[in-house]
């Protein structure tokens, strides 16, 4: 049943309760219904009083008026029994008035309930019915003399049943005014807190009504802007914190005390494999033992120390904190970079140590014995030649490290200039004739038109081309080396150097840009060759903003090439 019906069904039978009760009792009970009727109707006035007397309002001219338009005695009293105001009374006689605090129906207004008493007036001299109310500022009292109520009493039998029919009917009409004004807004107040509830903060609630319901609005109305400003604070604690998460190199998972997955960022999801969405139960994380345990054990409270752990090739540290709530946070950290850099370390510096041991070994062994008196002068010049000759090794070894390391370090910035690729491939062509005439090697060199010249730097052009046609002669027997240059769709330049050798097996190409890596060592060492030439290679073309590439066919060659940008501006010999 709604609210209005079940107000007005409430009045209707409060009315027909009261009317009832009124007829059985009236015979016995009048004259004390009137006097009750009688102190009612003077406690209304006397509320009507207070809810008039204000701060604003001066309580003399307020007892007069009062006093004047309800025609019975006025008399507001402060809280501590001081009469302000009296109709009776000007001023110079209010002032007069005695105390009024110990006054009987004044002592229950201070309790703050309705006080009535009925005595004989020290100021008038006749019997008078007294009723206080409580008001803001004191108690407002209002007093009728009661032979006017005895008067009243004898007038009132006669008029009793059509006073109660009419106020039957008015009552009626009344709840049933004030019970549609009472619904309607709180029809409007559930329907605002269900579109609240369903998450709908744009929906505002009435706040026109006055009283409580106004009030209800008006909570209402700033519990919806205040959980509206605190969802958009969430908001955005929860995007900068997934910003922040999603921008870090480690792996974060936050599990619950339930063993659920609540948080996981890209890195985590990277190194682990896991493409589910969140939240997702623990159990899809892989089953390393390792990792199950830090998970254990931080989800029993204690913190676990990082640990490492294989997982899909990727070698991983874990550490795991317990949180407030019993879940847990898993660190990851991809230690796999650094490994593999820790291998590559541990490689160079084997590597530079073998190379640098056998002419070491060779220069000491033939130092000493130059020492010997009883070596002959052609042995003596033959030992020397080695010599020098493994000096000049170790020396071009050394050279070509302080290179690389200037290269890798910064240390060397290229200067690009328009540079001509058929004269560096010439000049390269030629400083290796003599060994390409002992290996019955043919050289030439294919350089298309509009890929003659390049912006590089002169220097770094001159080495790479070089260590490319070099590296390729001591690999070619009875074969042609091709110095070639060409441009591409994207307007960079590749040249490079094409050779009919040996050629390169599949599992070595990947590796051939690392340092002192040698697909063939023997053959390498005995022609001369440092390991060190295509990784310098490799690191200034990377500085121009290039990269290298190779290509090879075991038994029928291979062509390794460089990218360069093309020349900034046209030139008149560029045909």
């Amino acid at each position: 049943m709604k609210l209005a019906n079940r107000l007005l069904l409430s009045s209707l039978a409060v009315i027909v309760a009261l009317t009832i009760t009124v007829a059985l009792i009236l015979d016995r009970q009048l004259h004390q219904r009137m006097a009750t009727e009688n102190v009612a109707d003077l406690a209304r006035e006397a509320q009507f009083v207070a809810a008039e007397w204000t701060p604003a309002v001066r309580p003399l001219e307020l007892a007069h008026v009062a006093g004047r338009s309800l025609g019975h005695r006025v008399t507001l009293i402060r809280r501590d029994g001081v009469v302000v105001g009296d109709s009776q009374f000007d001023s110079a006689g209010v002032a007069g008035l005695q105390n009024h605090s110990h006054r009987p129906e004044v002592m229950v207004a201070f309790r703050g309930e309705v006080g009535s008493s009925r005595r004989t007036s020290p100021s008038e001299g006749d019997d008078e019915v007294y009723v206080a109310v409580p008001a803001a500022l004191g108690v407002a009292r209002v007093s009728q003399n009661t032979a006017s109520a005895d008067a009243i009493f004898n007038h009132a039998l006669g008029d009793v049943a059509f006073a109660g029919a009419v106020a039957a009917t008015i009552a009626l009409i009344l709840a049933a005014l004030f019970a549609r004004s009472v619904s309607r807004p709180v029809v409007e107040l559930r329907d605002t807190a269900r579109a609240i509830a369903e998450g709908d903060l744009s929906r505002h609630p009435p706040i026109s009504a006055s009283g409580e319901i106004g009030d209800l609005a008006a909570a209402l109305y700033t519990m919806s802007e205040q959980l509206g400003a605190r969802l958009k604070g969430l908001a955005a604690d929860e995007s900068l914190v997934s910003a922040v998460v999603e921008s870090l190199n480690e792996g974060i998972l936050a599990v619950s005390a339930r063993r659920s997955v609540l948080r996981i960022n890209t890195a985590a999801r990277t190194m682990l494999g896991l493409r589910e969405a969140v939240p997702f139960s623990a159990d899809h994380i892989p089953r390393e033992r390792v990792l199950q345990d830090a998970l254990d054990t931080a989800l029993r409270g204690q913190a676990a120390d990082d640990h490492s752990v294989e997982v899909a090739g990727r070698m991983i540290a874990v550490a795991a904190r317990p949180l407030p709530d019993g879940g847990a946070v898993l660190a990851l950290t991809d230690l796999t970079a650094k490994r593999r850099l820790e291998a590559v370390r541990r490689d160079f510096v084997a590597n530079v140590s073998h190379e640098l041991r056998t002419p070491l070994t060779v220069i000491g062994g033939f130092a000493e014995t130059l020492a010997e008196p009883t070596v002959s002068d052609e042995n003596r010049t033959r030992f020397a030649a080695l010599i020098q000759s493994n000096t000049a090794r170790m020396q071009r070894i050394v050279d070509e490290l302080l290179d690389l390391s200037r290269i890798e370090s910064g240390g060397w910035v290229p200067r690009p200039e328009n540079v001509d690729v058929a004269a560096m491939a010439a000049e390269a062509i030629a400083s290796v004739a003599q060994v390409a005439t002992l290996n019955e090697v043919t050289t030439e060199a294919h350089v298309a038109n509009d890929a003659r010249w390049v912006y590089a730097d002169r220097t770094a052009l001159r080495q790479v081309i070089g260590n490319l046609v070099e590296n390729a002669i001591r690999h070619t027997f009875h074969g042609t080396v091709t110095v070639f240059a060409r441009r591409d769709h994207d307007g960079y330049t590749w040249l490079g150097v094409r050779d009919s050798g040996v050629g390169i097996a599949p599992a070595h190409l990947p590796r051939i840009f690392e340092r002192f890596y040698r697909a063939d060592s023997a053959r390498s060492r005995a022609s001369g060759g440092t390991g060190l030439g295509l990784a310098i290679v490799k690191h200034l073309v990377e500085a121009h903003g290039g990269q290298v590439r190779a290509e090879s066919v075991l038994g029928r060659g291979t062509t390794v090439s460089a990218s360069f940008p093309p020349a900034v501006m046209a030139r008149s010999d560029d045909v």
